[in-house]
């Protein structure tokens, strides 16, 4: 591949002291279309239910060819990432006129429904990607960019930083379209890569980033794909043998039917489950099923440790679990969601080192919070909450019992469906006021009364 290597975590190196060409790129994207983008493929159809077990040749004869479909990797990935981000994280600065505008910025840019999509592409995949992009009004805005048709490169020392972010496609006649995305300008390729054309990148940084769970870049059931395929295959099976066993047979014995020239019955023997004999003596032999041995524990247990092992494994845990609707303490499910909540917490981290160089690359055009505010990144607060079912009344004793320990946007933003602390407070500022004003024009009321009646 050229100059450029592999990592162990599937990430792609080139050296910072060479210059990548675009003989280099093409390195990159052959070895990415080839290779990288087919395991991305199937991680998606395992995903939507398009499994192994679907595709495996048919059964010859009439014997029954069920195929079910368990689509644990679709329920593991939206209830990890329903967990993680189904409440929107509280993303805010210190200053209240540059923190409306930050808000404002997210909501026309719908960045929490972005961050979302993000966040399941990283659990399908274990890595999705968010561009930073002008657009035709010279806008700062944010894009999700597919996994499958997009990389980033990055650099061989310790750092790591990023080099170039690529986005590709190939047309019906499988012809090359992309952009290549570097620190000072992008060039944009059809057919033939080349760097004759340089467009300016406003941002001064390669204008993408990458966000992932963990460090090896494993999708959320990476570990749990056998698992996946031996659960469609334990269930077709079981489907298999109770339709063979219900099937029955009819019996044609001591009776000669018409037959054709090569002296076969003219009936369809197979497809009809026909037993026929036209020996007439055929009517004294043992014809029966035999005695089907009793597999369904068995066989029930099998999917049942195949079920289990697979949240245990991907470490999500079964929300069907009768845990979790019985009378169990808080404790104890606590103990049942601990592995997802350290895994939630390791994503959080991950997560909030690639926001922030995320926020980095839109505040350097200076066009979200104004001019001087190229570092305004680095102020930022991520608050993240597990969407869990609350208890307001809990949640609102805490807050009370914190008063006088900590500041009151600290109170306030301990409670989960208070989305912007800051403007809360600006809310009760606001009544506050609001009562105060209207105290004072009560009383000017009761003294004008006042003084009128002592006139009289």
């Amino acid at each position: 591949m050229g100059l450029g290597y592999i990592s162990d975590n599937g990430s792609f190196i080139f050296p910072v002291d060479e210059e990548l060409t675009p003989k280099e790129l093409k390195y990159f994207i052959d070895y990415y279309q080839s290779n990288v983008r087919k395991e991305y493929v199937d991680d998606l159809n395992l995903y939507r239910g398009d499994h192994a077990i679907l595709h495996k040749p048919g059964k010859i004869g009439n014997r029954p060819d069920n195929r079910i479909v368990a689509n644990m990797a679709h329920y593991i990935v939206d209830t990890f990432n329903g967990y993680f981000i189904g409440v929107p994280p509280k993303i805010t600065l210190d200053k209240t006129d540059q923190d409306k505008k930050l808000q404002s910025w997210n909501n026309a840019n719908s960045f929490q429904d972005k961050l979302s999509e993000a966040s399941r592409l990283a659990d399908i995949y274990g890595r999705s990607y968010m561009l930073v992009y002008q657009d035709e009004n010279k806008q700062t805005c944010v894009a999700v960019s597919d996994t499958r048709t997009s990389f980033t490169i990055y650099d061989d020392t310790i750092s790591h930083e990023p080099l170039a972010f690529v986005r590709y496609s190939y047309d019906s006649s499988l012809k090359l379209h992309g952009n290549v995305y570097f620190a000072k300008k992008y060039y944009r390729f059809d057919g033939e890569i080349s760097f004759d054309e340089p467009k300016p990148n406003v941002y001064g940084v390669v204008p993408a980033v990458e966000f992932y769970d963990n460090e090896d870049r494993q999708s959320v059931f990476d570990n749990v794909k056998t698992l996946i395929n031996a659960l469609d295959s334990a269930l077709s099976q079981k489907a298999n043998q109770n339709e063979y066993f219900d099937n029955a047979y009819l019996k044609i014995l001591g009776l000669a039917l018409p037959e054709d020239d090569d002296g076969n019955p003219q009936v369809d023997i197979d497809d009809n489950q026909i037993i026929y004999s036209p020996d007439a003596k055929s009517n004294e032999a043992d014809v029966s099923f035999i005695d089907k041995p009793d597999g369904d524990n068995l066989q029930e247990n099998f999917i049942q440790h195949l079920t289990d092992l697979t949240y245990q494994i991907s470490m999500v845990a079964n929300l069907n679990d009768a845990a979790f609707s019985g009378n169990s303490s808080g404790v104890a499910l606590q103990y049942k969601l601990l592995p997802m909540k350290n895994m939630a917490a390791n994503k959080e981290r991950k997560f909030t080192q690639a926001l922030r160089q995320l926020f980095r690359i839109v505040f350097s055009a200076e066009q979200v919070l104004g001019s001087g505010t190229k570092d305004k990144w680095q102020d930022l607060s991520f608050q993240f909450n597990r969407n869990l079912p609350i208890n307001m009344a809990d949640e609102a004793s805490t807050v009370a019992n914190l008063t006088g320990i900590v500041s009151q946007e600290t109170q306030i933003g301990t409670l989960s469906f208070v989305d912007d602390p800051k403007k809360e407070m600006q809310r009760i500022a606001d009544e506050q006021d609001s009562k105060m004003q209207q105290a004072k024009r009560s009383l000017a009321d009761y003294s004008d009364d006042r003084i009128k009646q002592d006139k009289k």
